[in-house]
């Protein structure tokens, strides 16, 4: 019979047809896949070529020519094949598939099971059940030509969940390096497997950093660290990951080093021996849809600890808590209740045993406009100090009798000592949020905060029972004005089109001085000196010991130029500039001026800028400058420069000593040579006292199936002797060390130091 050429649409009229008188025994339905589509219909038998696509609710199949069998639902298909089949896809040459059964057989095939792409011959198997093949390739590899491959005589593949290879033989090239009878891998989970990580550095001598990464049943995985410093010795530890399901996740952490030489990088410090060790647990779990309980316990015998052998937790968590909490959430309500203990003595801790807490989120009052939130709190407290802490002054305050005031006793403690005392408090508040003309947000608030405080008990301070109430109120007003300039236009700067938004705000806040100052209550929550502008507001200042009177107006002016670009909408200009000024002064009136600026001229190109002027004074107290660049994929280059005023006293005023500022300039450039090579620069220099305080070099290279890096660095810190590394890390594209770009965020990882993180699921 001659084959009539026929349009794509006539075949699937023509398909849709036979479909339809044979619906009860084809499960299938056709159309062209080209412009050369040819059909033919020969008994129960329906011939395809130029290219045609068959489908199901369930499987795809695309190929050049096809046979199908109306009857068995069998499709022989050839050319350029690929089949679809529950979201699994094969590729090859030569296929048999059944719509009706989903069995699978070929030739020769290709298939990927993420991260692996697997080859071979004479597949044959059941839709998303088990395939078997025989003469199978297996890689990681996304060359065309991969280097590591595993060949293996027998392979059984079961869709996204394992494959097993028999007589299964690695090759580097053509080389065979090793040699497995039978190998298993879940792709759902990791493989066993160790890191091994050399290097050098000058206050460790050479090292091998060894772990063993071992994955259970999904109820219990972990790592296991055995570490040589040939300066410092020897150091071990496991660390345990439990996957409880309904009933949380948690970790523990231990590591123990021998370390001979504890003081190798010149820094004292106490409670350094030889025998050191840190230990870490954590615990959470959701018993409910909005309820959370956690437990975090930290130890380590010595405050460098961390410092010294996982850097990168350091950097992270200089001082790291140990408490246990719970969070429930209603939808006008939320509940909290902790409890931290003092675990080492090296770390000052507001001890809470317990702290209850329940706040009342902002909620509409009936059918009235007024809004209603509260913040209500009660627990016992301990101020515990460091154990090195300097010697200080203190004021020893006796409430007289009758509560007529205070007698005052002044000295000076070799060392803080610690107190303690219960605290009730209550804040409540009601605010009257209001537009007006449209466009002028007003929004008037009053409140008050009662405090009661039992007797204060302590070596160096001690106060009788007492109370202290606070009033508070204030306004907030805000408004935006915009306007739109069609004709802005610029190919250079990438605009097109501006928008111009400006948001003046005024907050005000008035607050008579309480009937107790802070120098006459326990501090527990203490205002601490800050870089930035604190909250003004109540219950964001919640600094609930160090409250005093208020009469201050916060200004803020912000603005934003807005231009349309291929992602959308985005800001060019974004400034925002703010200080208070106290209508009430004991000095200057103004507080710093504050500005945050970030400037996008192209999407591949920010400025962004942080300072704070004073302007009592006359000079920068802080700046932040930085610009960051990325033209290409291959080239990124960022700089900045830190700014901190020398012996600021705010810190001074904190601390009792000089603390030194900064004067600090960074630079980082990465370039990617070609596909196979990079190199990244970074640099770190103190301008104040002329010390390079960070070099890092790395140079990398892509080896198909893994990354290699070589990595060098030199740092010293003012007064300390210079502190070198050299290191080489591999990592397995298909299972990457290190999350996209993490060692670039903290090149300390690639020095040996591990990531923070509190469970495996975080890899």
């Amino acid at each position: 019979m001659r084959k009539p050429r026929l349009p794509s649409l006539i075949v699937v009229l023509l398909t849709w047809a036979i479909a339809s008188q044979a619906q009860q025994i084809a499960p299938w339905v056709a159309r062209g896949a080209g412009g050369q589509s040819q059909f033919e219909s020969l008994a129960d038998t329906n011939l395809f070529t130029g290219g045609v696509l068959l489908s199901n609710e369930v499987a795809t199949v695309t190929a050049a020519q096809a046979a199908v069998n109306d009857l068995t639902g069998e499709v022989v298909a050839e050319g350029d094949v690929t089949i679809l089949d529950h979201g699994h896809i094969w590729r090859g040459t030569n296929f048999i598939y059944n719509f009706k059964t989903g069995g699978v057989r070929a030739g020769t095939f290709k298939t990927v099971q993420a991260p692996f792409s697997v080859s071979g011959r004479n597949l044959a198997g059941n839709s998303n059940l088990l395939y078997r093949a025989t003469n199978a390739i297996i890689s990681t590899d996304d060359y065309q030509r991969p280097v590591c491959t595993i060949h293996a005589r027998q392979i059984t593949i079961a869709p996204g969940e394992y494959f097993e290879a028999h007589q299964a033989t690695l090759y580097v090239g053509k080389m065979p390096v090793f040699y497995w009878p039978y190998y298993k891998r879940y792709l759902e989970k990791h493989p066993n497997n160790f890191e091994v990580d050399p290097g050098y550095r000058s206050i460790f001598g050479p090292y091998l950093l060894t772990a063993y990464n071992w994955y259970g049943n999904g109820l219990l995985d972990g790592t296991l660290h055995v570490d040589e410093r040939e300066r410092r010795g020897i150091a071990a530890g496991p660390d345990l990951y439990l996957h409880l399901g309904d009933w949380g996740q948690a970790s523990f952490r231990y590591y123990y080093a021998h370390d001979i030489d504890p003081r190798a990088d010149g820094i004292a410090a106490p409670h350094l021996s030889e025998s050191r060790q840190r230990m870490d647990f954590f615990y959470e779990v959701h018993p409910a849809s909005n309820m959370t309980a956690k437990v975090v316990a930290n130890y380590q015998s010595d405050p460098l600890v961390v410092r010294d052998f996982r850097y990168g937790e350091y950097e992270a968590n200089v001082e790291p808590a140990s408490f246990a909490e719970v969070n429930e959430l209603w939808p006008n309500f939320v509940f909290d209740g902790m409890a931290q203990p003092q675990v080492v003595n090296f770390f000052e801790t507001v001890e809470r045993l317990p702290d209850l807490k329940l706040t009342g989120l902002r909620q509409e009052i009936g059918a009235t406009p007024v809004y209603y939130e509260s913040e209500s709190s009660i627990g016992y407290y301990e101020r515990a100090f460091s154990e090195t802490n300097v010697s200080m002054p203190f004021t020893n305050y006796t409430l007289l009798p009758g509560g007529l005031g205070y007698t005052a006793t002044r000295g000076v403690s070799n060392a803080p000592a610690n107190y303690a005392a219960m605290r009730a408090d209550t804040f409540q508040q009601l605010t009257l949020p209001q537009t007006f003309f449209g466009w002028l947000n007003v929004t008037p608030r009053a409140g008050g905060r009662i405090t009661y405080y039992s007797d204060v008990e302590g070596l160096g301070i001690h106060t009788n029972e007492q109370a202290r109430g606070v009033f508070n109120t204030g306004v907030d007003l805000s408004f935006k004005a915009s306007r739109l300039y069609q004709e802005a236009q610029s190919s250079l700067w990438d605009v097109n089109e501006l928008r111009h938004i400006i948001e003046p705000e005024f907050d005000y806040v008035y607050t008579p001085a309480p009937n107790r100052s802070p120098a006459q209550l326990p501090q527990f929550d203490y205002q601490l000196p800050s870089l930035r502008l604190l909250p003004i507001d109540y219950p964001d200042y919640n600094s609930i010991d160090s409250i005093t009177r208020q009469n201050v107006l916060r200004l803020m002016l912000r603005n934003k130029l807005q231009t349309k670009r291929q992602d959308g909408i985005e800001d060019v200009v974004n400034l925002a500039v703010y200080t208070d000024w106290d209508l009430d002064p004991t000095n200057h009136p103004f507080s710093d001026l504050y500005s945050d600026l970030e400037i996008r001229p192209r999407t591949w190109l920010t400025f962004s800028s942080s300072t704070r002027y004073d302007l009592a004074d006359s000079r920068w107290r802080q700046a932040i400058e930085r610009v960051f660049l990325q033209p290409t994929t291959a080239l990124s280059l960022s700089a900045g420069y830190y700014y901190l005023m020398n012996n600021d006293p705010e810190f001074q005023t904190y601390r009792g000593q000089n603390i030194p500022g900064n004067n600090l300039i960074d630079f980082t450039l990465y370039y990617r040579i070609n596909e196979n090579w990079g190199a990244r620069i970074s640099e770190r220099f103190e301008a104040q006292d002329g010390v390079m305080q960070q070099q890092i070099y790395s140079l990398y290279r892509d080896l198909h199936s893994w990354t290699a890096a070589l990595n060098f660095r030199v740092s010293q810190g003012a007064g300390q002797p210079s502190d070198f590394s050299v290191m080489l890390t591999f990592s397995l594209k298909a299972f990457p060390r290190y999350k996209l770009n993490s060692d670039s965020d903290r090149p300390s990882y690639l020095f040996g130091t591990v990531p923070p993180v509190e469970l495996r699921d975080e890899y």
